[in-house]
Parts: C-alpha cells; sequence; structure tokens
C-alpha cells in the first residue's frame, strides 16, 4: 500500500509540475534529427485515463482509447526519471486502435519512470502525446532469511536453507567466493522451490569457501543475494611421528613408525621409491593398529626411500610430496676370504686363508676336477669351520682348482675367492715299474 500510494504521489506531481510535449519526444527508429510528425487535428489521450500497474521489471500501461475512423493505433513512450538527460523515447507500438494495454518490460527494479501515449493517425502521423504519468518500479525481493554451511567435510560443503516464502519462486542460483577470488561465481542451479539443499565437491583441503542464495521467479527475475554463509573444508590428517628403516637385515628392510595421534586415522599407506626425491609408489595399507611394515627385497646392499601417510575415516591422505622420507638398505654380502695358502702335499691338498669379514661364521669350498679336456665335476664343501682345508681326496695327475666362499648366520655369501688350481703330479719310480713290468712280461 505505501508503494501504491508513493506512486500516486509521483504520478501527482509529474502531472502537475511537467507537460509532454513533442519536443521532448524521441524515436530511436528514426535519425537523431527526425522528429515525430504531429497531427493536431488526432484526438489527445487523456490522461487522467491512463493507468499504470508496476512491476519489479515491467510496467503495464493502459489507457482509454478512442474509436474514430481514421485511427490506427497508439504509440507509447517512455522515459526515465533517474537520469539527468533523459529524454521519452517511442518503445511501443499498438497496432490495433481497440486495444487499450501495453506491457513495458526489461526495465530496471526500483527505478523511476514516466509514460506517454499518443494516437496514430493517417500516413505515419501522431497526435500530440499526452500528458505523462510516473510510476516507480518495485525494488527486487529479498533472497532466502536463512542460509546455512557445514564445515570440516572432506573435500566438499554442503550448504542448506529454508525454502523462500514466496510461491512464485521456481529455481535458486547458487554462488561462490574464496579468499583468493573475491568475484562471486555460480556454482549450480536448483530447480524448484522445494530444493534447499546443495553439497558442493570436489574441493581443495583446509580452505573456506562462501556462498550466498539468490531466489528466482518464474519472469526469470534474480532475488537481491542472501546473507552470506561460509564453511571450511576438512584439514588433511595428521602427520605420523617419528620413522625409521632398517639398514642391517638380510634381503628385507623393516620400517617402524610413531602412530599418529590423530582419532580418525584407520590406515596407513606405505611409499617406496629408489631415489629420494621422486619416484615414490604405494606399496602397502596397513590398519591404524599396526605400524611396522617387513619389506622384503631380494638384493643384497640394496638401498631404498620410504614414506609412511596416514588416511582418515574419510579417507583423506597426507599429501606425501610434503613428507620426508627415511633411507632403509638390506644388508650387504659378507666380505670374501682371503687365500695365503694354496700347496700340494705328499697326502693331497692343504688350503689356508684368513677372514675378510667379522660377520664369516663358516665357509664353502668349492672343488672342481677336470676329469678331462671337455668335462669336468665340481664338489662343493660346506660348514667348514676353521680357517684351513685339507684335501686327501686327490688323484695323481688330475688337474684341481679350489675357490672359498664366506658365509654369515644369516646365510648371506661372499663372492668366492680367485680359482687356485693344484696338479699332484705322477711318481717317477711309478713310471719305471710299470715298464720293468712289462718287459718281464715279454
Amino acid at each position: 500500500m505505501k508503494k501504491l500510494i508513493k506512486s500516486l504521489s509521483l504520478t501527482a506531481f509529474l502531472m502537475l509540475t511537467t507537460g509532454c510535449d513533442t519536443s521532448s519526444l524521441t524515436l530511436p527508429t528514426l535519425s537523431s534529427t527526425s522528429e515525430p510528425k504531429i497531427d493536431e487535428k488526432l484526438p489527445v489521450v487523456d490522461a487522467q485515463t491512463i493507468k499504470l500497474l508496476p512491476d519489479i521489471k515491467s510496467v503495464s500501461v493502459e489507457w482509454e482509447g478512442t474509436s474514430k475512423s481514421n485511427i490506427n493505433g497508439y504509440y507509447i513512450y517512455r522515459k526515465d526519471l533517474e537520469k539527468a538527460d533523459s529524454k521519452f523515447n517511442r518503445v511501443g507500438t499498438v497496432s490495433d486502435k481497440y486495444t487499450k494495454h501495453y506491457v513495458d518490460h526489461d526495465l530496471l527494479p526500483n527505478t523511476q519512470y514516466a509514460y506517454s501515449v499518443s494516437v496514430i493517425g493517417e500516413n505515419n502521423f501522431e497526435s500530440n502525446p499526452s500528458d505523462a504519468k510516473a510510476i516507480k518500479t518495485y525494488p527486487l525481493f529479498d533472497s532466502v532469511a536463512f542460509v546455512d554451511a557445514a564445515s570440516n567435510l572432506p573435500r566438499k560443503v554442503r550448504i542448506q536453507w529454508r525454502p523462500h516464502e514466496l510461491l512464485s519462486i521456481k529455481e535458486y542460483t547458487l554462488e561462490k567466493n574464496t579468499p583468493t577470488d573475491a568475484e562471486w561465481k555460480k556454482v549450480a542451479t536448483l530447480k524448484n522451490r522445494l530444493n534447499i539443499e546443495y553439497i558442493d565437491r570436489d574441493l581443495k583441503d583446509s580452505v573456506t569457501y562462501t556462498y550466498r542464495i539468490k531466489a528466482v521467479n518464474f519472469e526469470g527475475i534474480e532475488s537481491n543475494p542472501s546473507m552470506s554463509a561460509t564453511a571450511t573444508t576438512k584439514a588433511l590428517p595428521q602427520a605420523i611421528g617419528s620413522l625409521d628403516a632398517t639398514k642391517d637385515q638380510p634381503q628385507k628392510v623393516i620400517v617402524k613408525w610413531n602412530k599418529s595421534p590423530q582419532e580418525d586415522v584407520v590406515a596407513y599407506n606405505v611409499y617406496m621409491s629408489s631415489e629420494a626425491d621422486k619416484g615414490f609408489k604405494d606399496i602397502y595399507k596397513t590398519a591404524a593398529t599396526d605400524n611396522t611394515f617387513e619389506h622384503v627385497v631380494t638384493e643384497n646392499d640394496k638401498t631404498n626411500f620410504y614414506k609412511v601417510a596416514t588416511i582418515d575415516k574419510d579417507g583423506l591422505e597426507n599429501d606425501i610430496k610434503l613428507l620426508a622420507p627415511v633411507m632403509g638398505k638390506t644388508l650387504s654380502a659378507p666380505l670374501q676370504p682371503t687365500l695365503t695358502l694354496a700347496q700340494i702335499t705328499p697326502n693331497g691338498v692343504i688350503l689356508n686363508w684368513i677372514k675378510g669379514d667379522e660377520r664369516a661364521v663358516s665357509y664353502t669350498v668349492y672343488k672342481t676336477t677336470r676329469e678331462n679336456f671337455f668335462q669336468s665335476s665340481e664338489k662343493i664343501i660346506k660348514d667348514v669351520t676353521a680357517l684351513r682345508f685339507e684335501d686327501t681326496d686327490v688323484t695323481r695327475g688330475v688337474d684341481y682348482t679350489y675357490e672359498i666362499e664366506a658365509v654369515d648366520k644369516f646365510g648371506l655369501v661372499s663372492k668366492k675367492t680367485k680359482p687356485a688350481a693344484l696338479s699332484m703330479p705322477k711318481l717317477a719310480e711309478q713310471k719305471t715299474e710299470t715298464k720293468s713290468a712289462q718287459n718281464s712280461a715279454k
């Protein structure tokens, strides 16, 4: 009612203080030097019969027309009263003299306009315009009264609001901005006045987002924006404590860490790479109750780098790029012994050596017998605990080769010593006796 009284007061003021004459009319469709062609004999629309009904972005214009035979319709003129240099522009044409209604669209909300109507005669002549009547469009309606955004969700925000009180609302426009981007950007359009929830997904971790709602009616008019609501996405889980990896285990690395103090951590991911600064791949996932992983590596003296990331109940995981790696290494093989003596004796072969590594607990002797030019055989003597080996199982005139390797308590073996080649020669008297026996037989 107050808006109507204000509009009527404005109309009365305009009619009393301002007339609408041909010098104030402009035709947007003609050149700037053209003026309306006025026929003084044509009837003038009585401004008292003009009724203006405002909406937010439109105004309805009604008038009492004329039924004279030489009348072809009406021109509608409009002036923006809030622009100092504004003139009356032709905004509409009614081509039927019996039509007495026109709706002017695409106006600005909460803006004062003045309207005038002229009669169209023959040969595009028109009457003097009526006195102007003024009206003010309604302001934009308010948005929803309540908006809430839920924080601490994993890479998402849940936005909820109350349904708009106007039944003419057909949809909502959801907008957001961030601390690094102050511009409001459209997130989604939600059809139906009762559709009052939206989950914004694929967001960044531990970032604050701000949201607002605009209601849209069936005419496509958006409301003023609602009050804003902010929410912060869930942070990544806390990292583990100290991380260690063994360097003294045979063909394996044992990785241990202190458990995360965060209550909703449910698992750990173990990552490994052969380089300290790149190439990490997940190799194992363990429950939050465990803080040890045994990595089996089928190589001696193999160096790897490890990282352990926490995973919370929502599936969020540490950014492994930010985690410091720890180096682990498998135990190297023991150093090979040094052969100090390889000698033929009347009773066989004697081998002496010294330790190459204090880790050695036994030795393995490899004996190769050269049976002929094309054929040889190997015998392996294990668990030799002394630093000396005597071989009496030898035959004169046969070539032998000996190699020795050290064995530690884990069964890791060193490289073999360089081969030692030995041969017990045949006795000369054996040859003489054989020749005498041959002579006696003759």
